[in-house]
């Protein structure tokens, strides 16, 4: 048996050299579009990647604080300073040097309150309002009720007070 010799012909050459170039054409456009299909996948993983990374940042940081402040709420929250706020200084017409001496002498009278759990004193706080309204404080020659109008208890104990002249 014999092949036929169609390779001769100009019509089949035609048709075998527009095959040959179309496939390469094809591999080409093929190659194009899986690089650019290939990209967009990088891009896209790189991407994801990051915020993978920035997801797990965010996780251990968040795990971390809820440790710091599993380790707050174990250990109990203490008073540890104190401040005075007098409302009505300008009322009274008080100087600096009065406002501080007043201060000082309310501090002294409630010092005991620092080291105490803020949980102990929010229970006994009408102890430390009656231990403030119930003395009177002598300062210059002059005496005075206080008048406890807020009292803050937390890390630091806030006392608004507000001043009274007395007979």
């Amino acid at each position: 048996m014999h092949i036929p010799p169609f390779y001769k012909r100009e019509s089949w050459q035609r048709f075998l050299a527009g095959t040959f170039v179309g496939a390469i054409l094809a591999f080409f456009v093929f190659v194009y579009m899986y690089g650019q299909l290939y990209e967009g996948w990088v891009e896209e993983n790189l991407e994801l990647r990051a915020q993978l990374q920035e997801i797990k940042s965010n996780y251990k940081a968040l795990e971390e604080n809820n440790k710091q402040l599993d380790q707050r709420y174990q250990q109990r929250t203490t008073v540890s300073s104190i401040e005075i706020t007098i409302l009505n200084q300008k009322q009274l017409d008080l100087d600096d040097l009065i406002i501080r001496e007043f201060e000082e002498i309310i501090k002294l009278e409630i010092n005991e309150a620092i080291g105490k759990e803020v949980d102990d004193l929010s229970k006994n706080y009408s102890f430390l309002i009656r231990t403030l309204e119930n003395k009177i404080y002598r300062i210059h020659n002059f005496s005075y009720q206080a008048n406890v109008q807020h009292l803050f208890i937390k890390e630091t104990l806030e006392v608004h007070i507000k001043l009274n002249l007395a007979n």
